[in-house]
């Protein structure tokens, strides 16, 4: 649903003014006399990893680790490094609304890549029982298509996205082509395997349903893999308190379909889950969005291949 956040660009500009030293450095940077990729979040940020390994490219994601990602605004280092890079790396959809400003100001020898731009685009929808978001309605958004930006979620448009992201590296590097081509046909088949270990838990499962008490940006997953869900709210909505009638339908669902699990995802504070399981029986598990990680997960070297990895144990026991 609409996440309107109000931007005020003339904050950004405060790049013209030495105020860096303040800056807390982000995920990645360090001096390189490689390329200079920027993302503005985790997926991309490790898809350009994994298709980098072992040149000179220096990655650096803006979100920070454990950072809400609908909640961020770029620093003025954000927009230096945004500007200065060879390769921008973002999603494309309505959080990204800051992202336009910079764009316009950029400098030609930029170039940029947008997730968005190399799948099949869902809207974000309401089932049943689902909280709808509040928001005030405008002429403008009134007739705009709310699409999930989520698109990474399914390994199959992980895969598109890789592809097309190694494409456009080889174009601005064309001096590390080799390289990274050879990265992303290893890091494909990785991405093939993950994707078949899905399918091979769906296709064995007894049932086909999956609860989110929680948020819901895996709208992706669950059509790629002809999953039926139950969620207390779409994509990423900014409401945090549900209703007493969405409680009820979720706990009610739990209850007639015998759910033995209940998903909540990254970041969350679980109370939601907490509730259903404590009216249900049923147990909660994490399943991961990959959005962004946790300090702790980038520190340990957490991947969006390890991440999804643990989302296929979960979802065998949540289908079993």
């Amino acid at each position: 649903m609409k996440k309107t956040r109000i931007f005020a660009f003339a904050a950004v500009l405060l790049f013209l003014f030495p105020v860096f030293t303040a800056c807390a450095p982000k995920a990645g940077f360090a001096k390189s006399n490689g390329i200079s990729i920027v993302s503005t979040v985790f997926p991309s940020y490790d898809f350009a990893r994994q298709i980098t390994a072992g040149t000179n490219a220096n990655v650096v994601m803006l979100l920070q680790p454990g950072e809400e990602v609908h909640a961020f605004d770029p620093t003025s280092q954000d927009v230096i490094r945004v500007q200065s890079a060879d390769l921008f790396l973002y999603v494309g959809g309505e959080n990204d609304a800051w992202v336009e400003n910079i764009l316009s100001g950029l400098d030609k020898n930029v170039h940029t890549f947008k997730m968005m731009d190399y799948v099949t685009l869902y809207e974000e929808e309401l089932v049943e029982g689902m909280q709808p978001e509040e928001e005030i309605k405008t002429e403008e958004t009134a007739e705009a298509a709310e699409w999930d930006e989520h698109v990474w979620t399914a390994p199959v448009n992980a895969i598109s996205i890789v592809k097309a992201m190694t494409s456009e590296l080889c174009s601005v590097d064309p001096a590390n082509a080799t390289a990274y081509q050879t990265n992303s046909d290893a890091y494909v088949k990785q991405l093939e395997a993950l994707d078949q270990s899905f399918w091979s838990v769906v296709n064995a499962a007894p049932r086909k349903t999956v609860v989110f008490a929680d948020r819901f940006p895996v709208r992706y997953f669950v059509e790629e893999y002809g999953l039926n869900y139950y969620a207390a709210f779409p994509g990423c909505s900014a409401e945090t308190e549900p209703s007493a009638a969405t409680v009820a339908t979720l706990i009610d669902h739990v209850k007639s379909e015998h759910i033995p699990y209940v998903f909540y995802i990254e970041m969350s504070n679980q109370q939601m889950a907490d509730t259903v399981c404590e009216a249900t029986g049923a147990q909660k598990l994490l399943f991961h969005t990959c959005h962004n990680i946790t300090k702790a997960e980038f520190e340990s070297g957490a991947t969006y291949l390890s991440l999804m990895q643990n989302n296929v144990l979960a979802l065998q026991n949540a289908l079993g």
